[in-house]
C-alpha cells in the first residue's frame, strides 16, 4: 500500500488537535495515516475533511515550482493553522525545509488570503520583492495590481479544502488548471479530477459530491473558456428577496470588476421582503461605478438595493468574509448608507 493511503474506515488522524498541527501531518505521512482537517467551509457549518497526506504532498513539487521557492527561502504566514490554506503552506515549508517567520519584511514568499494582502497593503507592510501566493477567496485585478505596484510577485489559486489544488494563475481572470488536475463543466458547475481530492468526510457530510469516472465538486459555479476558469463561487449562498432566489456568487461576479475594493452581497433581514439584497463596500468611491453595473443586471432582482460603506470587513478565523458578522454590522443602527446617484435622463 502506498504512503498516505488507507481505507476510510479507519480512523484519521485529527491534526487540528495537536500540538503542532505541522508535525501532525508530516507524521501521519511518514505512517500512511489518513488526516482529518477541520474546516467551517463556505457556510460556516464546521465539518472535517479526511484525505490522504500524499493528496498534498504530491502537489508540493508543483508549488515550488510555481513560486521558486527553494533554499534560501522565508515564508511569512499571516493566518492561523486552523485554516486548511495555511496548514498546507506551513507543511510546505517545513518539508521543503524552508523556515517561516513572524513579518513579510523578513520574508521571500507569503500565502495569505485576498482580506489579509488587503489588510497589509493597508497597514503598509512591507512587500517588496515578496513573492505572494494568495488563495482563499477571488483575488482581482485591481488588488493584484495594488499589491504588484508595492513591488510584490503575485500569484493566486483555486481551491477548496475538499478539491485542493484546482487552477492557479496571475489573478481571478488568469486561473488555468493545476498540474495533474481537469476540469470540466456542468450545467455552471466546476468538477474537477485529480490526485489531491479529499477522500471524504468525519462526521456530518459537507458538500462535495463524486462521480463513478473520479471527477468531484462542492458546488462551485464557473464557466470554462479557451482553457481559463471563470470562478462565480458558491452556488448554496443565496439570499431570498420577496419571492425570488438571488444567487450571491452571481451578483458578487457581475460587480466585483467594476470596483477597486471589495464588493460582498448580503442579505439584510427585512420585515415584509424576507431579505434585502444589499452592497457592502470597503471603498466608497467605489459606489458610482458598481451602481451603474448593477444597472445593467437582466434579472431585477439581483440589484441591490441598499448599499454600505465598512472600510475594513469582519474576517473568519481563516481570513474570509465573516458573512454573518457583516449582516450583524449592516444592520445596525450606525450602519453606514450609502445613496448612489441616479444616472441623468439622456437628452432628447
Amino acid at each position: 500500500m502506498r504512503r498516505g493511503s488507507r481505507p476510510l474506515s479507519e480512523a484519521p488522524e485529527d491534526v487540528g488537535s495537536a500540538a503542532d498541527p505541522v508535525a501532525a501531518v508530516l507524521e501521519a505521512h511518514a505512517t500512511g495515516r489518513l488526516v482529518a482537517l477541520r474546516t467551517s467551509g463556505t457556510t460556516g457549518r464546521p465539518r472535517s475533511v479526511v484525505r490522504t497526506t500524499d493528496s498534498w504532498v504530491r502537489s508540493f513539487q508543483h508549488v515550488a515550482a510555481l513560486t521558486s521557492l527553494g533554499s534560501g527561502s522565508r515564508m511569512w504566514l499571516p493566518g492561523p493553522l486552523s485554516a486548511t490554506l495555511t496548514l498546507f503552506a506551513a507543511t510546505l515549508a517545513r518539508h521543503r525545509g524552508v523556515p517561516v517567520v513572524d513579518r513579510p519584511g523578513s520574508a521571500t514568499h507569503a500565502h495569505l488570503t485576498p482580506l489579509q494582502l488587503q489588510r497589509a497593503l493597508d497597514e503598509g507592510e512591507r512587500l517588496d520583492g515578496l513573492r505572494l501566493t494568495v488563495a482563499g477567496d477571488r483575488l482581482g485585478r485591481a488588488l493584484r495590481s495594488r499589491a504588484e505596484t508595492a513591488g510584490a510577485v503575485v500569484d493566486h489559486y483555486y481551491g477548496t479544502a475538499e478539491l485542493s489544488f484546482v487552477a492557479w494563475g496571475a489573478d481571478e481572470q488568469d486561473l488555468r488548471p493545476f498540474p495533474g488536475v481537469e476540469i470540466v463543466v456542468r450545467d455552471g458547475e466546476v468538477w474537477v479530477r485529480s490526485p489531491y481530492l479529499c477522500e471524504g468526510y468525519a462526521g456530518p457530510a459537507g458538500p462535495r459530491r463524486r462521480d463513478s469516472s473520479g471527477f468531484a465538486t462542492v458546488g462551485d459555479r464557473g464557466r470554462l473558456e479557451d482553457g481559463v476558469l471563470t470562478v462565480a463561487g458558491r452556488g448554496d449562498s443565496t439570499v431570498l428577496t420577496g419571492g425570488a432566489t438571488v444567487l450571491v456568487a452571481d451578483v458578487e461576479e457581475a460587480l466585483r470588476t467594476s470596483a477597486r475594493g471589495a464588493v460582498v452581497i448580503v442579505g439584510v433581514p427585512h420585515a415584509t421582503m424576507g431579505q434585502v439584497v444589499s452592497a457592502v463596500l470597503t471603498d466608497r468611491d467605489d459606489l458610482q461605478a458598481v451602481h451603474a453595473a448593477s444597472l445593467e443586471l437582466s434579472v431585477p432582482a439581483q440589484r441591490p438595493r441598499w448599499w454600505f460603506h465598512v472600510p475594513v470587513l469582519p474576517l473568519t478565523g481563516a481570513g474570509k468574509v465573516d458573512r454573518a458578522a457583516l449582516v450583524d454590522q449592516v444592520s445596525a443602527p450606525d450602519a453606514v448608507r450609502l445613496v448612489p446617484r441616479r444616472p441623468r435622463a439622456a437628452a432628447t
